[in-house]
């Protein structure tokens, strides 16, 4: 954890703000201290910051946050602005300027935006800026949505090729119960899912201000963990432990190596636009072979989507067993169906003698 030169942070809305709403100033401020001293030299820190609907809750008049995206983005458009001036002002202390960069799926999934973003990132660290990534929850539909930081955070850890990744909470990691109850223990070490497998996690927290809890958090550290990524899960007091080595925490071991980054938004990430359905020897291929999906193992078509657009692919029973991007458009689809490759390409052109979908543009979902 100390040895780790570029590290992605993550805090969370109830780490920064006031229960009702409303930056706490003092919170902000100690966070940054941490973060300062542990950039420069060979570190460079990239810091994925909740808040922003937190913020403008209380200028807006709002008690809690609100389940309408309406007034989600309206407090985010109010909120994102105060929350970036109170970084800018507070790493203004130590001579250092803030860049912040906000995100949507769609950043992550269409190659060119996807490129952009990873060269304002690299850019920022490497002109001496210190990164704030935030969703854009002001023009973010239901659609194109990370859900909740803690996913974007991950996904930001395997986009920007982090050794380590800290996510910060108001809970020093992860108990084997309620941590409020007598008797619970941290537990230190998670080597890889069989470890949480009896263990309850908690869902969001009492204050209403944030979206996840120790539930995404958790999800977060194995997309990360399966990415090759280490994880620490700790609460923000204890952040200068955590980019220090110190004994805090859960400690998420990497499970997986790097993938595709596009492979890995398309698992965890992207919202399908349709599905199609394959025939027994098209399931076979595609998951136990890992086969590009061909015309002639297709059994049906669900849904409204276009070419480069994601979709499930799923077997007879309806079982979502792979998620991949599509070469055709889903009107095109009806007459490709149960046909060869070479048959389309003498029929409709060259350009039909080619994979629905592509093997390096597909994930399994279930082995």
């Amino acid at each position: 954890m100390g040895e780790a030169r570029r590290v992605v942070v993550k805090v969370g809305s109830s780490s920064l703000t006031t229960a009702s709403g409303g930056l706490d100033a003092d919170r902000v401020d100690a966070l940054v201290d941490v973060l300062a001293k542990a950039r420069g030299g060979d570190r460079e820190v990239v810091l994925v910051s909740s808040g922003a609907i937190a913020a403008g809750l209380a200028p807006l008049g709002l008690r809690r946050r609100p389940r309408d995206l309406a007034r989600q983005q309206a407090a985010a458009s109010v909120g994102q602005g105060l929350l970036v001036a109170r970084y800018t002002a507070s790493f203004a202390r130590y001579g250092v300027r803030v860049g912040q960069v906000l995100l949507t799926t769609d950043d992550m999934s269409r190659r060119s935006q996807h490129r952009n973003a990873s060269r304002t990132l690299d850019k920022l660290l490497a002109m001496g800026a210190f990164p704030v990534v935030n969703e854009n929850d002001t023009v973010a539909t239901d659609e194109i949505r990370f859900g909740d930081n803690d996913r974007l955070a991950a996904l930001v850890a395997h986009l920007v090729h982090a050794d380590l990744l800290v996510l910060l909470s108001d809970v020093d990691g992860v108990y084997d119960g309620d941590p409020s109850r007598p008797g619970t223990s941290r537990i230190a070490e998670v080597r890889g899912p069989a470890d949480l497998a009896d263990v309850e996690i908690g869902s969001a927290g009492r204050a209403g201000v944030g979206t996840g809890g120790m539930v995404t958090k958790v999800e977060a550290a194995r997309i990360a963990a399966a990415a090759g990524i280490p994880v620490v899960l700790t609460s923000a007091v204890h952040a200068a432990d955590a980019l220090t080595g110190g004994d805090t925490g859960t400690y998420f071991h990497p499970t997986g190596r790097r993938s595709a980054d596009r492979l890995l938004w398309l698992q965890h990430a992207s919202a399908p636009q349709g599905a199609l359905v394959l025939d027994d020897g098209a399931v076979r291929a595609v998951v136990e072979g890992r086969k590009s999906l061909l015309p002639a193992g297709i059994a049906g078509v669900e849904g409204d989507f276009g070419a480069g657009d994601p979709v499930e692919l799923r077997d007879t029973a309806g079982r979502a067993v792979a998620r991949g991007m599509v070469n055709f458009d889903a009107r095109e689809i009806p007459r490709l169906i149960g046909r060869s490759t070479r048959e389309l390409a003498r029929e409709l052109g060259p350009a039909y003698e080619r994979e629905v979908v592509h093997r390096d543009d597909l994930v399994i979902l279930h082995p």
